[in-house]
């Protein structure tokens, strides 16, 4: 009877044990069966320019456009690695997407971009309480930007840099490669994940998030 019921209880841990492994993937290392995509005026097949190579997402950079989760999260840690196989160019780290536009999203990007990785962007509409207009200017920009709080804490290109975000109860918190670059609040609290297409190749892999 004792031996019975440990077994239970190791089934009961291994089963618990792989749900959360699982569960913490948004990505499964084999495909994007999890994620949608928006390519801007439908050019072409979003699996033209989204695809996965030996566990790798492979980000072609042109046309623009970007891949979503499935799903939506919102009190979460998102811990990713990204580079640019070849040349230093653009793309972004969306998060709150509220409405997946095109060829941009109504959300937040977190900024890939060479050089400025870290910045807010405010895409389509989207919001963050610290942005205030630029001294000087009275019309609100197409895409207002919060910029990062250090410089470049990025690797180049060919170097897997790290990013880690941090979204409890509309409070975001960016890192790249271990250096806190940017934080901001925001009263949109949920929202899709998604990956930009813009510029040149881009590739990302290790994607975990743990929801708190």
């Amino acid at each position: 009877m004792q031996t019975t019921k440990l077994s239970i209880i190791v089934l009961f841990v291994l089963l618990a044990t792989g749900c959360a492994q699982q569960s913490g993937k948004i990505f499964n290392g084999k495909d994007l069966s999890n994620w949608n995509f928006v390519v801007e005026n439908n050019a072409v097949p979003g699996d033209q320019v989204f695809a996965v190579e030996e566990g790798v997402i492979a980000v072609k950079g042109e046309p623009l456009g970007y891949m979503y989760t499935k799903d939506k999260y919102r009190d979460f840690t998102l811990e990713l690695e990204y580079r640019w196989p070849e040349e230093e160019s653009n793309s972004g780290v969306f998060i709150l997407i509220e409405d997946p536009a095109n060829p941009f999203p109504k959300g937040i990007e977190c900024q890939l971009m060479t050089g400025r990785a870290g910045d807010f962007v405010l895409l389509n509409g989207s919001d963050l309480n610290e942005y205030t207009l630029p001294a000087g200017v009275t019309e609100r920009p197409k895409f207002p930007v919060i910029d990062k709080l250090h410089p470049s804490s990025e690797k180049p290109a060919g170097e897997w840099n790290k990013m880690r975000i941090t979204m409890i109860d509309g409070a975001v918190s960016v890192f790249v490669n271990d250096v806190l670059q940017n934080e901001a609040t925001s009263k949109i609290k949920e929202g899709h994940i998604g990956l930009q297409s813009e510029g040149k190749e881009v590739q990302f892999r290790n994607l975990v998030l743990r929801e708190a």
